[in-house]
């Protein structure tokens, strides 16, 4: 069997650290962007609190920042967190055990983990599906994977906006904004990567802007700038970012002016394969028919 190809590579994944390294240093002196991960964050905890059982260890594996790593250690059902940050600056200081790793070659041995989570990092990893195998790996049987990933139509307006300001000006268009998951092909990824029961679904957000450079600072405060591998080298013409404002203001504007820019974090929950877990019932097994129960009550 010839050996498969390697992923494309649609990020510069070295730029990307680079800029979240840089936007987390910053965050230390001056705060920064991070709405998108407390939402997250919070989320997380409500999705916790919905499964019975207690983890020996859990790991929270890449996310930016903290937040994760709080919600382990102060929800009550983890024994022991342990951290692997993105970068240094991100990964800060705290009472938890943690490590510099990327999330595409995860130093974890096989079956080491009862939870991992992991919010807002896999959706710039180039090999998603080998992402997530490495996650199934390090769970141990029955172990529970929580990931959030930006997706869906996040920042649709703004690639909309440049698109149409690149192409009017210039008469062509190069990709800023990056791709994001679909919510319908993360559960097919997750069970490709051998996780068992997948459930995913998205959480929609929109956030209201002064102008559209606000929203772009926002995102850089993020580090969440576009880190294409096939973007442009040539920095936003004047004359683009001023159209590119003034159809974000025509198309996406509420009646007072301020701007919609819209975040949707999709969740894919997923275990560990265990032979305790359901399985879905053999074809031609049912014991009732389908007519029968959709007729009407006597």
């Amino acid at each position: 069997m010839p050996p498969s190809s390697p992923p494309p590579k649609i990020f510069d994944r070295a730029l990307g650290l680079s800029r979240l390294d840089r936007a987390w240093g910053r965050a230390a002196r001056e705060g920064g962007a991070d709405f998108l991960l407390r939402r997250a964050a919070d989320e997380l905890a409500e999705r916790l609190l919905l499964v019975k059982r207690r983890f020996a260890l859990a790991a929270d594996l890449g996310t930016p920042g903290p937040h994760a790593a709080e919600v382990l250690a102060s929800g009550g059902q983890v024994d022991r967190v342990v951290r692997l940050g993105p970068t240094r600056a991100s990964l800060g200081a705290g009472d938890f055990f943690g490590a510099v790793a990327d999330v595409e070659r995860l130093p974890l041995a096989d079956g080491r983990l009862d939870l991992a989570v992991s919010l807002l990092a896999l959706q710039t990893v180039n090999d998603l599906p080998g992402a997530l195998i490495q996650m199934r790996r390090a769970l141990a049987p029955d172990g529970l994977l929580v990931a959030a990933l930006v997706g869906g139509d996040t920042l649709t307006e703004l690639r909309q906006s440049l698109t149409r300001a690149e192409s009017e000006v210039l008469g062509g268009a190069a990709p800023r904004v990056a791709p994001f998951v679909d919510v319908r092909a993360l559960g097919a990824l997750a069970q490709r990567a051998g996780l068992a029961l997948p459930v995913v679904d998205l959480d929609r957000t929109t956030v209201r802007y002064p102008d559209l450079v606000a929203l772009m600072r926002d995102l850089r405060a993020f580090g969440a700038a576009s880190a294409l591998a096939d973007r442009s080298r040539r920095p936003l013409r004047r004359e683009v970012l001023g159209r590119a404002a003034a159809a974000y203001a025509e198309h996406f504007s509420d009646p007072d002016g301020r701007l919609r820019a819209t975040f949707d974090i999709v969740w894919l929950s997923a275990w560990a394969p265990h032979e305790r877990q359901p399985k879905p019932l053999a074809p031609g097994s049912a014991t009732a028919r389908l007519a029968d129960a959709l007729k009407p009550r006597p």
